[in-house]
């Protein structure tokens, strides 16, 4: 199994408006084709975290699924994150695993932020989503998922965890901390993206944009600064570090499949 090459995309989104965020995120990634092997955006990229869904869900041909696509195709990369779609009348905030071929994977948020009455305009997901590149298997997760151990415990044998999000400046110290957590309960690289800047609510954000290794400790903290950061994951420091410390072979048994 080879090494893997993240981009994490930081960035200020414009409040509700698809065009501009996309140009801004294109713009950010121009030269990284050849660079990486994932790169991956913040929860609900294309708006900000809105509960405008009427006015701002697509469907799953719409625009934001081919810029994906086109993306992944001139990075050579897999490009992530989630984006505010419609399906058979539900609205649903969706992280979409876009591949260079042009082939997805998708997972809707399981935990709705009910405190933005978030469940009230969404649809919660009710399956994980594990998903393999080159030999790599990554649960991806959103936001709010963070809050919650067992949604995200490694059952599943994953040796990279993700959450993208849009998680306001009050609880950042929440965010790094249960980005630690997560990581050392499940001796896993462990990666947060989220967004910068002031959105259409008023709500700060600092980004502390953070990846922990398997050992909890930090090799990224980005905060109050736009940018790309790109790291290399280790494979075999990571199998080396579960095999002296096998604390994975004592978890609970358990399945969310």
């Amino acid at each position: 199994m080879q090494d893997l090459r993240v981009t994490l995309v930081q960035s200020s989104l414009h409040w509700e408006d698809r065009a501009a965020n996309l140009a801004s995120f294109e713009k950010k990634l121009e030269g990284a084709a050849g660079h990486t092997d994932l790169v991956v955006l913040p929860e609900m990229f294309t708006t900000g975290f809105t509960m405008n869904a009427a006015n701002l869900a697509e469907p799953m041909s719409g625009p934001t699924m081919a810029w994906m696509a086109r993306q992944a195709a001139k990075l050579g990369a897999t490009v992530t994150g989630s984006f505010i779609a419609t399906e058979n009348g539900r609205y649903y905030n969706r992280l979409i695993w876009m591949r260079p071929d042009g082939s997805y994977a998708s997972y809707d948020k399981h935990h709705l932020f009910t405190l933005a009455g978030e469940h009230h305009t969404y649809t919660a997901g009710d399956k994980q989503l594990v998903v393999g590149l080159h030999g790599w298997k990554i649960l991806p997760l959103i936001c709010y998922d963070l809050r919650f151990p067992a949604w995200s415990r490694n059952v599943a044998g994953y040796g990279l965890l993700i959450y993208v999000a849009n998680w306001p400046e009050p609880r950042r110290h929440h965010w790094r901390s249960l980005l630690a957590a997560r990581a050392i309960e499940n001796q896993s690289y462990t990666l947060g993206i989220n967004c910068v800047g002031k959105d259409g609510n008023g709500f700060d954000y600092t980004g502390d944009t953070s990846v922990f290794n398997y050992t909890g400790e930090e090799l990224l903290h980005a905060a109050n600064t736009e940018g790309c950061f790109t790291l290399t994951l280790s494979h075999a420091e990571q199998v080396a570090f579960r095999e002296k410390l096998p604390f994975l072979a004592d978890r609970d048994n358990f399945s969310w499949q």
